[in-house]
């Protein structure tokens, strides 16, 4: 039997070990760092086996899975392509995006996890610029550092915020154990029951918007930054325009508008059609009428059909339009449920197919190969015909609506030379989408209601109960199928959170966090001001150099134990520490949302320190001003 200050000295070299080999390593695979480590703590007897796995049934955790669930169903509904052109589809200027995403994103990440907002506005705002010709790299950053001060605003923004409830939930409750056991055994005076009880009741789970006393603050400063200074601050790739561009193979398509577009009534500049990057609108034909050239201030009728030049993506982007839907083949299918169950698939014609020399209507793509063309280019030649009578040739690259096993069943076929699956091709359920959006809206009413001690009972009050119902009624609605909820999970984020508890868990027990409280002390001194502020910096220190939720998981334990021995209110530590461990602005590494956008927004770890530096600076004296207010 190993001695007890062994299994301290054990823990903290240990979690010594995840932090160095994050920085060492920066390739680390970070979920098999914490597991390797949570492995030798509970093969040493730091913790059992039963202490050690807690963490993967953590209702936090559960929460943060349904989350990621839900957000999927949002965007598989086409919810956040609605939102998008709400949001940004009239602004023409940086300046004019960054005033719109700041409140939208702040108010919005108050009440979703980041990480899934992230996740749901990139898209969008990549789009923008891609309509717009400007760098990727000018708007994605601030919409992962807005997000991230939006998080904070409230308990339920970030996965940080719900894990640090969940710890503080959890070593409330054995704390109370604890000293009931200590007053039966007659351990400990009446006197000291109280004073202990006062401490236990004042190191408890946070309230809904208690957070957000020093959140709200902090994101107003940040916004207020990220408008003014931060655009001197960030770089401008101007590269990304270029790949934007997409100097590609050009397809001609022809939309027909359905009686359920919403684009009817709209002319065409209103609509969205006129700088579509990459795609061109050539003409008109409107019950056998040919419009041509097309004018920006042409009215869209409902049977009109629509030809179009132009690259996959944006193609891929016209079929996300309720109600436009590809007219070249009559077999095209338009049902929902059904076309989701379609994809997008490129095919180049050979010699020996049997469709050469006959024209798209002709060569009936459904009885041969259950398809149906979308679009077609042929290389050197720029088509203007109607896509139906267009004879096809050798070499021709056509865009089809296949089955989803398609790739595999004609990979080898002689009836083409290449076949090739679309990138991004994504069908939306666009006759799900209120039904997805009033699904979020009741759970944010639900996670609100349920924050408000006493007025739900606890079974309902649950955020994991109320999350894990909206997400599987996502799936009941067939709002989105099975295998994209699956695909949504992030099982490395979720492995690493998982393990981080347990290894947080065994500083703990094993009274490693009150050997470091107590060494602390011994070098800072029980002032509380001193004590906060050290405490708030090694968090953000920390956080930029690994995990978040790891850092909230490891330093809350302490931070309560340095305000037992030192005898101050454990509140303030246990707020700055927190927050500190949810704010992560100077590395791509330290928030999963910086590097979520670092391949897109292409930016190098100087652009993080450049920009999240200051305002990383600027939000830590906001922050620790608060704070020493409330001691």
């Amino acid at each position: 039997m190993l001695p007890a200050e062994f299994h301290g000295w054990l823990a903290i070299a240990t979690t010594a070990f995840v932090f160095l080999g994050l920085q060492l390593r920066r390739g680390a695979p970070t979920d098999l760092l914490f597991l390797l480590a949570l492995i030798v703590v509970t093969i040493a007897g730091v913790i059992t086996p039963e202490e050690a796995f807690r963490g993967f049934s953590n209702p936090a955790l559960l929460t943060i899975a349904a989350l990621l669930v839900v957000a999927a169903g949002l965007r598989s509904a086409g919810v956040l392509d609605w939102v998008g052109k709400k949001m940004l589809g009239t602004v023409e200027t940086e300046r004019g995006a960054l005033l719109r995403l700041a409140p939208a994103l702040i108010v919005s990440s108050a009440f979703m996890l980041n990480t899934a907002l992230v996740a749901m506005a990139a898209p969008v705002v990549v789009d923008w610029c891609r309509r717009k010709r400007i760098s990727p790299s000018r708007l994605l950053l601030p919409v992962s550092y807005l997000t991230i001060l939006g998080g904070v605003c409230t308990l339920i923004g970030t996965s940080t915020t719900l894990i640090a409830n969940g710890i503080l939930k959890t070593e409330h409750e054995r704390r109370v154990v604890e000293l009931s056991e200590q007053l039966s055994a007659g351990e400990i005076s009446p006197e000291a029951a109280a004073e202990k009880r006062e401490f236990i009741a004042r190191s408890g789970p946070m309230g809904l918007f208690e957070l957000g006393e020093i959140g709200l603050p902090c994101a107003v400063v940040g916004a207020i930054f990220m408008l003014f200074i931060g655009p001197r601050l960030l770089p401008n790739r101007t590269d990304l325009i270029e790949q934007l561009g997409e100097h590609r193979r050009e397809y001609l398509v022809e939309m027909q508008v359905l009686p359920t577009c919403p684009l009817i009534g709209d002319d065409v500049e209103t609509a969205g059609l006129r700088h579509l990057p990459g795609l061109f609108l050539i003409e008109i034909d409107r019950a056998g009428d040919t419009l041509t050239p097309v004018s920006p201030q042409d009215i869209i009728h409902a049977g009109d059909r629509l030809i179009f030049t132009g690259v996959v993506s944006t193609i891929v982007d016209l079929e996300k339009i309720p109600g436009l839907v590809p007219a070249a083949d009559i077999t095209y299918e338009i049902h929902p449920e059904t076309r989701t169950r379609r994809r997008l698939t490129e095919v180049v014609l050979s010699r020996t197919s049997p469709l050469i020399a006959q024209t798209v209507r002709e060569a009936n793509f459904r009885r041969l190969y259950n398809a149906a063309v979308v679009a077609i280019h042929r290389n050197g030649v720029r088509l203007t015909n109607k896509i139906g009578s267009i004879p096809l040739e050798p070499g021709d690259t056509l865009l089809l609506q296949t089955r989803d096993d398609f790739v595999s069943a004609y990979r080898n076929s002689r009836d083409f030379y290449l076949v090739s699956g679309v990138e991004g091709d994504t069908s939306r359920r666009h006759d799900k989408a209120k039904l997805a959006g009033s699904l979020v809206i009741a759970l944010i009413v639900w996670l609100v209601l349920g924050a408000i001690p006493g007025l739900l009972p606890s079974s309902l009050a649950s955020p994991a109960v109320a999350s894990l119902a909206v997400a599987v009624l996502m799936i009941m609605t067939n709002c989105l199928r099975v295998s994209e909820a699956r695909n949504a999970l992030d099982m490395r984020v979720l492995v690493t959170i998982a393990a981080a508890l347990g290894l947080g868990l065994s500083l703990e027990i094993s009274g490693a966090a009150q050997m470091i409280a107590t060494g602390v002390i011994a070098a800072v001194g029980d002032n509380p001001y001193l004590l906060v502020t050290v405490l708030y910096l090694v968090a953000i220190v920390m956080t930029e150099l690994i995990s978040n939720n790891a850092v909230a998981a490891m330093l809350l334990p302490l931070g309560i134990a340095v305000s037992e021995v030192a005898g101050i209110d454990p509140r303030p530590l246990i707020l700055g520490i927190t927050l500190a461990a949810s704010l992560s602005f100077a590395t791509p590494i330290g928030y999963q949302t910086n590097l979520m956008v670092m391949g897109p927004g292409g930016y190098k770890p100087a652009d993080y320190l450049r920009c999240g530096g200051p305002l990383a600076i600027l939000i830590a004296f906001t922050a620790l001003t608060i704070l020493m207010w409330r001691l």
